[in-house]
């Protein structure tokens, strides 16, 4: 196992020497904690809501911040000359549009808000404000990240555009559905991946003609029973208790956790929930992450597994980057 899925902030060894990241719809930093623990320095971030905002400033005081929708940074003129410097820019477009437990095509096109306190946005589109922002900041490799719901049905026909919007910003894209249990995370999360190559670098090809950039994202990691590791709290002890038991989830502590999703309850019988503990463990959170006054399994929720993007920031690093040092 390269990365412990049991860790603390406090006695991390951020190198920060491997390059330089910049991360938008940024939440409270999962993927910013994987770019860190492989060795990356993330200076700096982009996120609509500001209280998601004060906890990432709180675990991860980053040296640019800014607090706004992308659709305003994307179109800013006074940036700092490093972010024109990136070796990765990295993003989450929010995504329930596109996920199989949303509503789908019925929220395609509308203006929504992703959240209490948010300004209203057409959630589809955002992917694409991020891919001009790309083009904007000329980064080395983009990575999104984004539902598995992306890949299926009349979603894939976004999926055509998102390539198109890539490749006429200037970047080769591979593209791949990963599950977060194959990569030493304890977790059943499936996230497709789009890793963006500047055509300008050396990079492997797929095929004989160049089309497709070659970048191999094929983990195998053993998978982690949540047995290892779950402590457990009395459903009487729980102020999130009710007799409501819709969208609630027995676990299987012989495998790997489903999903950690932001509704869901999740048990280990039919009278014990899983604790905070065991939720930082499940989605690789560090257990001496403070989360202010965010509930823990919310923002997991929300996030990309550190670990996840750890092990995907190595193999760019080693396969990309490393090669086009100057």
């Amino acid at each position: 196992m390269k990365y412990n899925y049991e860790w603390n902030l406090k006695d991390a060894n951020f190198t920060k020497d491997q390059g330089k990241v910049f991360s938008c719809f940024a939440c409270g930093g999962g993927s910013t904690m994987g770019y860190k623990l492989a060795g990356f320095d993330v200076i700096g971030f982009n996120e609509i809501d500001p209280k998601m905002a004060e906890c990432y400033i709180s675990n991860h005081n980053p040296r640019y911040r800014f607090i706004e929708p992308i659709q305003e940074f994307k179109n800013r003129d006074d940036l700092p000359q490093e972010l024109y410097e990136l070796d990765i820019l990295d993003g989450s477009p929010p995504c329930s549009s596109f996920s199989m437990a949303g509503n789908r095509e019925k929220d395609w096109g509308k203006e929504k808000k992703f959240r209490e306190g948010q300004a209203e946005q057409i959630l589809d589109t955002l992917f694409f404000d991020f891919i001009e922002l790309a083009e904007k900041l000329k980064p080395k490799i983009v990575v999104a990240e984004n539902v598995k719901g992306l890949l299926m049905g009349e979603a894939k026909k976004y999926v055509t555009e998102i390539l198109k919007e890539f490749d006429k910003a200037g970047y080769a894209v591979t593209y791949k559905l990963l599950n977060a249990a194959k990569m030493g995370v304890p977790q059943k999360r499936e996230r497709v991946f789009f890793i963006g190559i500047r055509k300008d670098l050396k990079y492997d090809c797929a095929d004989m003609f160049g089309n497709e950039p070659l970048i191999d994202l094929e983990f195998n990691e053993k998978e982690i029973a949540i047995n290892k590791f779950y402590k457990t709290i009395q459903k009487k002890e729980s102020q999130n208790y009710s007799d409501n038991r819709f969208g609630d989830i027995i676990l299987n502590t012989n495998k790997p956790s489903n999903t950690i999703t932001t509704i869901n309850r999740y048990w280990i019988d039919e009278n014990n929930l899983i604790d905070d503990y065991t939720i930082k463990n499940i989605g690789s959170y560090p257990q001496d992450y403070n989360f202010l006054n965010n509930e823990p399994k919310y923002l997991i929720g929300m996030s990309v597994p550190p670990l996840m993007t750890a092990q995907i920031a190595d193999r760019i690093n080693d396969q990309i980057l490393k090669r086009n040092k100057k």
